[in-house]
């Protein structure tokens, strides 16, 4: 048993070690597979590590190549001028460097061109053009102290620019009735031309007029040319007749050599006659005589009476009217155009405190003018009679400018406050207003967005910030801080038309005052005679337009015409 049980032992043991080494050499096997998969794994992981920096290497590559890649080359022109067209005129001369390609498409899309007219001009003409080829609006400017343009140049720019639309010539005295006549046979599709101390005269007007059928806009200044007396030329209407929409004539001497254009154009909308010599009551009845579409006129210091209101009240379309500094026109004219012309929105008048224009007009106003939208009263002294009808009766008033009365006080401008509700816009000056008349803005006019005092001595700061505090969203401006003896003056900007909105600045900031002499011509000879010529507005300055925009960013004071 004991020899048995040494060989179970034996046995056993034998059992034990061949299941140990088989184990072994299981694990052994084991092993070296797991050892070989991670050899081939850690192969694998390198060599992808090597394709992930490969791939890293060629994305690095491609955007350094994209980063160094010229995207604008592939706008194409025409997108390129249109960005150029949304720039400054200072940056397109500045984009104009960058390249040779951005020098030619800048010029090539430059349609709007303003060019220094001396005498030097003329041999850059062709060049310029040249580079420009595609400009349909130039203006063309030459101060009194220099020689301008003459003939041959203009003559030269029309033949290298035939497409113009617009144009704009100032202080070009060398200009004759002969450079005209050529400008207007090769520029036959102009729809703007404006002109002003310049010395040609009736022939070159008519030939503009004989030859340019589309001109829709004609804007006339200081024209030396037609200063003849009785014996000049007379004017139009030519075949631009049919088409002109807007006619302004500004401080001409013999300015009546219109009437043919003025009364022969059958699609006129717009006439303004600023600061204009001689009498224009009887050109206004002309007018009246036939049919017409008139909508806007503005007079300024001109010889009109009641008759040539009473002539304008024909005008059933009119719906702007701006009659300034206009001495023989009394309370007769004003009735006959509210009676008249019912789909008057805008009405400005100055009175010159003659006191000629006053309640009598006003209520008839009042009384027929429903649709007025903004009503402008300088130097005019209505009552609190009138006032009320107005606040009363025209329920649409919007906008509304007190200047420069002595009537109008504290029971006026709480009667506004009370019965304007559609009232957006005041302006009182030089009235005599206190803080009791501006206090009733805190209750009265729901809709006021903004509210201008200016040389109203009697109001004080603390009532502009009181209303603020009262009415947070109501902008008010308060300027106490007046020159003694100013005069309010409604008078017309150079550009023929009172601008949106109502800004009365003191008369010592007017730095640059129009005159009747300003001109010289070019022999250096002051025109003194068209000076003496103007009578009554010769010993006057003609100031700068007194109605601007509002400031602060709101919206005009005048509206959309």
């Amino acid at each position: 048993m004991g020899q048995s049980s040494s060989s179970s032992g034996s046995i056993h043991r034998t059992y034990h070690r061949s299941v140990s080494r088989s184990e072994i050499l299981s694990v052994i096997n084991s092993n070296r597979g797991n050892l070989n998969m991670k050899m081939k794994t850690d192969a694998n992981s390198e060599a992808n590590n090597n394709n992930n920096n490969n791939t890293e290497a060629v994305t690095d590559a491609n955007a350094n190549a994209n980063d160094d890649y010229d995207y604008i080359s592939e706008i194409p022109d025409e997108c390129l001028a249109i960005i150029f067209q949304s720039l400054s005129a200072g940056d397109r001369k500045r984009c104009s460097l960058v390249s040779r390609r951005w020098l030619v498409v800048e010029g090539q899309s430059r349609q709007r061109l303003a060019l220094n007219a001396k005498s030097e001009l003329l041999p850059l003409v062709p060049p310029l053009f040249t580079r420009f080829d595609s400009v349909t609006k130039l203006a063309l400017r030459c101060d009194r102290r220099s020689v301008s343009i003459n003939d041959d140049a203009l003559i030269l720019i029309s033949l290298r620019c035939p497409n113009l639309t617009r144009l704009k010539l100032r202080g070009c005295r060398e200009l004759t009735d002969i450079g005209m006549a050529a400008f207007a046979l090769n520029c036959k599709g102009l729809k703007k031309f404006s002109c002003g101390s310049c010395l040609f005269g009736a022939k070159g007007m008519n030939a503009v007029l004989d030859h340019c059928a589309f001109l829709e806009e004609l804007s006339v200044k200081r024209l030396r040319g037609i200063n003849d007396g009785g014996a000049a030329e007379q004017i139009g209407p030519g075949v631009a007749a049919s088409s002109l929409k807007t006619i302004c004539l500004k401080e001409l001497y013999n300015g009546q050599c219109f009437g043919p254009l003025i009364t022969g154009t059958k699609k006129l909308r717009t006439l303004k006659l600023l600061r204009c010599l001689g009498d224009w009551d009887k050109i206004l009845e002309n007018i009246a005589t036939r049919e017409n579409s008139l909508f806007e006129i503005h007079l300024e210091r001109l010889q009109v009476s009641d008759d040539g209101l009473s002539a304008i009240s024909n005008c059933s379309n009119l719906e702007i009217l701006h009659i300034v500094k206009t001495p023989e026109c009394t309370n007769v004219g004003i009735v006959a155009i509210a009676e008249q012309c019912k789909l008057l929105r805008k009405l400005h008048i100055d009175g010159w405190r003659t006191n000629r224009i006053g309640n009598e007009g006003l209520i008839a106003i009042a009384k027929h003018s429903s649709n007025l939208q903004e009503l402008v009263l300088i130097g005019v002294n209505p009552s609190s009679i009138s006032l009320e009808a107005i606040a009363s009766n025209c329920q649409k008033l919007e906008r509304l400018a007190l200047c420069g009365s002595e009537t109008i006080a504290d029971a006026e401008i709480s009667c506004i406050a009370a019965k304007c509700m559609a009232l957006k816009k005041l302006c009182i000056k030089g009235c005599p207003v206190s803080d009791q008349g501006i206090e009733a803005f805190a209750w009265g006019c729901p809709n006021l967005v903004k509210i201008k005092v200016k040389k109203c001595r009697a109001v004080t700061s603390e009532v502009s910030d009181w209303l603020r505090s009262r009415r947070g969203s109501l902008v008010v401006n308060l300027d106490i801080c007046g020159v003694e003896g100013e005069v309010v003056d409604a008078s017309a900007s150079d550009s023929g038309a009172q601008e949106d909105g109502v800004e009365f600045p003191p008369i010592g900031s007017r730095s640059t005052a129009v005159h009747a002499d300003a001109t010289t011509t070019s022999n250096g000879r002051s025109s003194s005679v068209f000076k003496s010529r103007f009578g009554l507005f010769g010993g006057r300055s003609f100031v700068a337009c007194t109605f601007r925009r509002w400031s602060g960013g709101t919206s005009s004071f005048n509206g959309s015409s």
